[in-house]
């Protein structure tokens, strides 16, 4: 089979996870969930099935340091760093224009750096399949998972579920997409739990770098065009010069929008893995231990009467008394106090803070 690539997506900051997350410091850099942060856990998982010369990280200039510090096995020149964020579809064809010219015939594995995998087994064998499909074809493959609840804060993915012409891979457990939809409300999450046919959009794909680069052509031509003139440039003393030139020119656009919606090569293998995208520190707290009061404590922690809580506070002694469903997160210079299940708005502080050029605190 043509070589594996992984690709970890690094670049964002992670506002929703404020105070701990910042510009320098930034999610998938910290340990949220372990004793590993988030993207030493994504790319040691990926190692067991990749060579971790073959890993590319993409991130951004401030990160760079911090992650090939973190990385430290993975090649220097495979951090690549972008200029500004342009969201995914520029991202991902940066990265497979290295890939492709390491292997003509690459096959991608894309991932986000910052989501939690419970059972990497299972998770490796998915990516197994993936991979096998992808190198035999042009398809364009992305991991859903199979829902557990009407949950509001994914997108999701709609697949043919009888069989037919339109999916040859269907003995391997691989379906037919059939239409993307965006985070629903709530009632709408519920009917899509009940149709059996929508699985939650995990933001992971798999395929060749040719064949994303060909959709690219065709689905988004001036990326595609100022993606060419950096190809041109890499392994010379102007690649840098060419991807700033071309950050500049180019727009802001997810490959789900740009690409993943508008192809008619794209097939999901639905997933059960243990799989969160770890949105808010509410989804932390969901998917973490617990005392017999229901709460999850992190540092110096008094508590009387507290029942349902998230508190972090390794700093500093924090007292709580008859207080119940609050996420409480304390850093040197910063406390966050909210309910839990408002955890989604942290992102509006870290705006907040921005538009105010409160600098220090981001």
């Amino acid at each position: 089979m043509s070589t594996v690539f992984g690709v970890i997506m690094a670049g964002g900051v992670g506002t929703r996870f404020w105070p701990r997350s910042r510009e320098k410091t930034p999610k998938q850099a910290l340990e949220i969930t372990g004793k590993e942060t988030m993207i030493q856990s994504t790319a040691g998982r990926l190692t067991r099935m990749i060579d971790p010369r073959h890993l590319y990280i993409i991130t951004n200039k401030m990160q760079r340091a911090l992650l090939a510090k973190q990385l430290s096995y993975v090649p220097e020149d495979n951090i690549l760093d972008e200029p500004v964020g342009r969201n995914t579809a520029p991202c991902i064809g940066l990265a497979a224009l290295h890939c492709r010219r390491a292997d003509p015939d690459a096959i991608m594995v894309v991932l986000p750096a910052d989501h939690v995998i419970q059972n990497d087994e299972e998770f490796l064998r998915i990516l197994g399949v993936a991979a096998g499909t992808a190198n035999e074809s042009a398809s364009l493959l992305t991991i859903g998972i199979k829902p557990r609840h009407p949950e509001t804060g994914y997108g999701y993915i709609q697949v043919f579920t009888e069989p037919g012409d339109h999916n040859p891979y269907a003995a391997r457990g691989v379906m037919k997409v059939k239409t993307f939809a965006e985070k629903p409300n709530l009632p709408t999450a519920q009917m899509f739990l009940e149709s059996g046919d929508f699985l939650w959009n995990s933001g992971m794909f798999v395929w060749r770098a040719d064949a994303i680069l060909s959709e690219i052509q065709r689905l988004l031509p001036e990326l595609h065009a100022e993606l060419m003139k950096i190809d041109q440039t890499i392994g010379t003393p102007h690649y840098a010069a060419a991807v700033e030139q071309a950050y500049g020119i180019i727009r802001s656009i997810s490959i789900d929008y740009g690409i993943m919606e508008k192809s008619e090569r794209v097939y999901c293998i639905p997933g059960d893995f243990g799989w969160s995208d770890i949105g808010s520190w509410d989804e932390v707290y969901r998917i973490s231990g617990k005392d017999s009061g229901g709460n999850t404590i992190t540092g110096s922690v008094i508590q009387k009467d507290t029942k349902n809580c998230y508190v972090y506070s390794p700093g500093k002694v924090v007292a709580t008394i008859g207080v119940e469903d609050l996420i409480i997160v304390n850093t040197d210079d910063a406390l966050l106090i909210c309910k839990r299940e408002r955890s989604q708005e942290v992102k509006e502080i870290a705006d907040y803070l921005k538009r105010k050029q409160m600098n220090d605190y981001l």
